[in-house]
């Protein structure tokens, strides 16, 4: 199967755009044919899914495999925080049994196919790119993403929908990427902070307000008011901020956890240590 570890080991680290072109589209690492590779996983589930297929895999249904198209993304996204390359391999293969699954369901259905999903995906990518693809050019990223909001929005008037340039955001997604995707559309049509001092500005009104609010309901709302503006600050930053409060957090576990060691060394917990020692014990453990 493409992308053993054996053909990864004999991979060309050259980066692909220095190597030679090869004929018949033919995957750089593994020396097969693209459409070998990938249509294997897409053949195994239309076989697992026959009506003498497997009784588990026949009986799923798009809202069934929602929960393991979740527990995937996260899988693999552990993958790449890790850095361990054979299980981002391995958890980039699982996703894409995901894919095949809804797309192997939507064929049984008779509505659209793996096929269609490819090619819809790659046409909408050449008309997102006419940097690269047609006549248009941009200088940097930025202007990039720019483009591609306005191509959007043009795609969105030619087919007669009032759609706002933040609907399409998923409610779905956990609440700070969801912030973090409002904001950073909002921005792509020229509402944003103008620069980071500003964002900074606004963080230290909002807790200011926090700070002074005494009704439990307007509490909630500054709360929320307030990790919205410092979400805008990192964004303002070129931080991540998922990222950033997950790095945090890796700190603050490992710190705690040695504080935590050398108190049970001593026989005692922070249940049982004053403010004064608690700060003590915090600061020895950095």
């Amino acid at each position: 199967m493409a992308g053993r570890p054996d053909d990864l080991a004999q991979r060309d680290d050259r980066p692909l755009r220095s190597r030679p072109r090869r004929r018949g589209n033919v995957s750089p690492v593994t020396e097969k044919p693209f459409s070998e590779g990938v249509a294997a996983i897409f053949e195994v589930v239309h076989r697992l899914r026959a009506p003498d297929g497997c009784p588990w895999d026949r009986e799923q249904t798009h809202e069934s495999l929602r929960p393991y198209l979740l527990e995937e993304t996260y899988e693999l996204l552990e993958a790449i925080d890790s850095g361990q390359e054979a299980k981002m391999m391995e958890e980039l293969g699982d996703l894409l049994l995901q894919v095949a699954m809804h797309a192997e369901i939507a064929a049984q259905e008779g509505r659209f196919d793996a096929a269609r999903v490819s090619e819809a995906v790659a046409a909408k990518m050449v008309k997102r790119h006419p940097h690269v693809f047609g006549d248009a050019s941009a200088a940097n990223a930025d202007e990039v993403l720019r483009n591609w909001e306005h191509q959007k929005m043009r795609e969105s008037r030619d087919a007669g929908s009032e759609e706002s340039v933040v609907d399409r955001v998923p409610e779905t997604l956990p609440a700070l990427a969801w912030t973090l995707g409002l904001q950073k559309r909002a921005a792509r049509v020229g509402f944003d902070f103008a620069s980071p001092p500003a964002a900074a500005a606004s963080v230290a009104e909002e807790a200011g307000e926090l700070a002074t609010e005494s009704d439990r309901d307007r509490v909630f709302e500054e709360m929320g008011d307030l990790l919205f503006a410092i979400v805008s600050l990192a964004r303002t930053l070129k931080v991540n901020p998922e990222d950033a409060l997950r790095v945090a957090g890796q700190r603050f576990r490992k710190r705690f956890a040695a504080a935590e060691a050398t108190l049970r060394a001593e026989g005692r917990s922070f249940n049982d240590l004053d403010e004064a020692e608690k700060l003590r014990v915090w600061e020895q453990s950095r």
